[in-house]
């Protein structure tokens, strides 16, 4: 009787006080069939046709793939798109990280990045502020350290803000 009573409260108090916890559960592996933005993903997420969710780690595969934050592989065919900060790479056609920093790679058709710290690979690349490699036929850009190759080479502030073939700031 005594061990009945033990469990019943100690499964009283789980429920009560893990309600919290329950808010914010990592999962292995997500099947988004829709945009869930109050879950964290610790492994695969496969996105059918597209899933938004606050941060995932690992390999993100689908159509679109949305997140706050992002670490790891993220690979969708048509979308991937961090809002704040991303640390790793992007393969798609259109890839774009927000308002914070990019670390890693991007390579795709149309990349976009606010602060890129690495290379990003595509037709079209634009960043206000890189550090690093653009290689495209576009390549555009408020500030820069680094180097860009492509037809059309913009570094705004730079001493030269147009340059075709090879442009440089550091």
């Amino acid at each position: 009787m005594m061990k009945k009573m033990m469990f019943g409260l100690v499964l009283a108090s789980l429920f009560a006080f893990g309600a919290n916890a329950a808010d914010k559960v990592r999962w292995p592996v997500w099947f988004a069939f829709n945009d869930t933005e109050d879950i964290d993903v610790i492994g695969l997420r496969l996105n059918l046709p597209s899933g938004q969710c606050e941060q995932v780690t690992g390999i993100d595969l689908g159509l679109i793939g949305r997140s706050q934050y992002y670490s790891g592989i993220q690979i969708n065919l048509f979308r991937n798109d961090v809002k704040d900060t991303l640390q790793g790479w992007q393969i798609g056609g259109y890839n774009s990280v927000g308002v914070g920093d990019a670390f890693g790679l991007q390579t795709g058709l149309w990349n976009e990045a606010n602060t890129m710290h690495g290379l990003q690979v595509g037709l079209v690349n634009l960043a206000d502020y890189s550090k690093g490699l653009q290689v495209g036929i576009i390549n555009r850009v408020e500030g820069m350290c680094g180097y860009q190759v492509g037809l059309i080479n913009i570094i705004r502030d730079s001493r030269v803000p147009f340059m075709p073939l090879i442009n440089f700031s550091m």
